[in-house]
C-alpha cells in the first residue's frame, strides 16, 4: 500500500516534482553557457557595411544577443548577422 501525506502526496510524486524543477534550472543555465564567443563571430563595435547589431535578428536590446556572448554594442557587427524582414 502507497503512502500519502494529507495533501494525497507521495514520497515519490514529490521526489520527481522537485527533480523536475532542478532540471529545469539547470537547462536554464546550459541554455545561456551555449551563446557562441565574441571571437567566434569576428564580433566587433563598430557597424560593416550598413549591417550593425541593432537591424540584426539576434539583437535583444539593449545590449545583448540571443546568439553570442557578452554584453553587446546596438552599433556592433558580427557574422551571425542577419536581417530583421
Amino acid at each position: 500500500m502507497t503512502k500519502r501525506d494529507e495533501d494525497g502526496r507521495t514520497r515519490r510524486g514529490i521526489l520527481q516534482a522537485g527533480l523536475a524543477v532542478i532540471g529545469g534550472a539547470v537547462t536554464t543555465r546550459a541554455e545561456a553557457q551555449d551563446k557562441i564567443p565574441q571571437a567566434t563571430v569576428q564580433y566587433q563595435k563598430t557597424p560593416k557595411d550598413g549591417q550593425m547589431c541593432s537591424i540584426c535578428v539576434n539583437f535583444d536590446p539593449p545590449n545583448a544577443c540571443k546568439i553570442v556572448q557578452g554584453t553587446i554594442d546596438p552599433n556592433g557587427w558580427c557574422i551571425a548577422f542577419g536581417p530583421k524582414s
